[in-house]
């Protein structure tokens, strides 16, 4: 018998392979915080038992008979929204309906060995079990559906005085301003929105790194060119960073940027147990970028960014973090804004228009110490 204070994490496991839930189900009981609270075999029961069980957390399969795993997660989140952690494969299609499924409300992902379905699983113990002690703590308030993603808003029209990015660029020795945004849970849907809302002419080259596997990242890049209107791909090693690009960095690499701004990519150990790591992304693109560069920090666990915001504002720079109430996770902006370097504190809706508001006022300052 467990006192209030004891009480276990109740998780329902959903998945069509008898084999792939006794594993889970494995995992899940040895760990002496958590417990199966049910067994789904398709998308149809999960929902029915995400409804009866009312689980603290779920692990959801993709490909099931009757109703898959995005159809459920959907289901899910618009009728009794539950904590759900997607459990699926790194192959370029899974990788794709993870991501749909985060864009859909889903929390998190663990990824299954990319030798398929066996007893490899059990190597990613560790991962699950955090995984999901964590989202059971998210209380989740929103249904999430594809459809919120924003329409693009007018965009800020020019104030008197102000240049182009063409032309700004010309006359500060060929600088112009740098978004970095960091993100890690909860980041893939909340990265989307922010996306979304900027204008093709933004006259900025915006970074993006999130915790996710290369897999991920890559297809990711995919997705978000759906709904960009600025054009996106995944950074590359020694290109120069160009004016009106979203980058997005490799799941596999460190981002940094040169003093002469082209882009170097570091395949090397973790830092501070990140890779990619926020932090070099925003010391280094604040380093070259000075007063032209704005760093945003979105939902996600843990603490990275923290000292690369203090680095990019120590440089002159301007820092955006998202508020508690519109984030997944609130670790990684709360992190930020311990440091006192955070400029303004935002809801997920108006971060768009925020970056956009600066970058169109860095066209009408004199920028300090940029060259």
């Amino acid at each position: 018998m467990t006192s209030g204070s004891d009480k276990k994490i109740r998780v329902l496991v959903v998945d069509d392979s008898a084999f792939m839930c006794k594993v889970l189900q494995e995992i899940i009981n040895s760990d002496p915080q958590m417990e199966v609270a049910g067994l789904a075999r398709d998308g149809r029961d999960a929902v029915t038992m995400a409804d009866s069980l009312r689980p603290d957390v779920i692990t959801m399969d993709i490909n099931m008979p009757h109703v898959n795993g995005l159809q459920a997660t959907e289901l899910i989140m618009s009728q009794n929204p539950r904590p759900i952690v997607i459990v699926s494969s790194e192959s370029r299609e899974g990788a794709t309906s993870t991501l749909r499924a985060l864009e859909l409300g889903a929390i998190d992902f663990v990824s299954k060995p990319s030798s398929g379905i066996d007893l490899d699983m059990r190597n990613t113990r560790d991962e699950l079990t955090r995984k999901l002690k964590l989202a059971a703590k998210v209380r989740v308030v929103r249904t999430a559906t594809r459809s919120k993603i924003p329409a693009h808003h007018a965009p800020v029209a020019p104030s008197a005085g102000s240049l182009s990015g063409a032309a700004f660029a010309a006359q500060n020795g060929g600088k112009f301003p740098m978004v970095v945004v960091a993100a890690s849970t909860g980041g893939p849907a909340a990265v989307m929105r922010v996306v979304a809302g900027l204008p093709k002419d933004l006259p900025a080259a915006v970074f993006l790194v999130l915790h996710m596997p290369a897999a991920f990242t890559k297809q990711f890049t995919v997705q978000l060119a759906e709904i960009s209107s600025l054009p996106v791909k995944e950074a590359e090693a020694n290109e120069a960073a160009q004016l009106g690009m979203i980058y997005v960095c490799p799941g596999s690499h460190h981002l940094r940027l040169s003093s002469t701004g082209k882009i170097s990519l570091d395949a090397g150990a973790r830092i501070d147990g990140y890779r990619p790591c926020a932090d070099v992304a925003f010391e280094t693109i604040g380093a070259y970028a000075r007063g032209l560069s704005v760093g945003v920090v979105l939902t996600g666990m843990g603490s990275d960014s923290a000292k690369g915001v203090k680095s990019l504002k120590s440089a002159g720079g301007y820092v955006i973090a998202q508020d508690e109430a519109s984030s997944v996770i609130f670790g990684m902006p709360a992190e930020a804004i311990k440091t006192g370097s955070v400029n303004e504190v935002l809801g997920l809706e108006d971060i768009g228009s925020a970056i956009e508001k600066r970058v169109m006022k860095l066209l009408r300052l004199v920028p300090v110490g940029v060259r």
